[in-house]
C-alpha cells in the first residue's frame, strides 16, 4: 500500500470511528430533549422547521425524521472534523468503542421511551 493509499484510508476509517460513536450519542440526546430538525405530520403530508406540536383533527406528529437528520448532519461534521487527524484510526480505544457505545445506547433509549411502552 503507497504512502497516498494509506493516508486515504487513514482518513476514511477516522470518519468512519468517529461517526460510529458519535451517531448514537447524538440520537439519544435529541430524542431526550426532543429536538428534531423539523417535524412532519403524515395525515396533511406537511413538514414543520423544527419542533412542531400536533394539529387538532390531523393526527400524531412525527419527530423520528428530525432526530435522524440531526442525527446524520451532526455524524457528518464531527466524521468530517475526525478526518482532519488520521491518526485517531490507529487508537484502539476509539476502535472499541464504536461498538460500545451503540450497544450501550440502547438501554437508554429504551428507558427514555418507558412512556411510550402501554404494558
Amino acid at each position: 500500500m503507497s504512502n497516498a493509499d494509506r493516508s486515504t484510508h487513514d482518513t476514511s476509517l477516522s470518519f468512519a470511528i468517529a461517526f460510529a460513536i458519535a451517531t448514537p450519542v447524538l440520537y439519544v440526546l435529541c430524542e431526550m430533549r426532543n429536538w428534531p430538525l423539523l417535524t412532519y405530520h403524515p395525515a396533511t403530508n406537511k413538514m414543520d422547521l423544527f419542533w412542531a406540536p400536533p394539529v387538532r383533527g390531523e393526527g400524531p406528529a412525527m419527530y423520528w425524521y428530525g432526530w435522524v437528520f440531526n442525527m446524520l448532519i451532526g455524524g457528518a461534521l464531527i466524521g468530517w472534523l475526525a478526518s482532519r487527524f488520521p491518526a485517531l484510526s490507529q487508537n484502539r480505544t476509539l476502535q472499541a468503542m464504536t461498538w460500545i457505545v451503540p450497544t450501550l445506547s440502547v438501554p437508554v433509549l429504551i428507558y427514555a421511551m418507558r412512556y411510550f411502552w402501554r404494558w
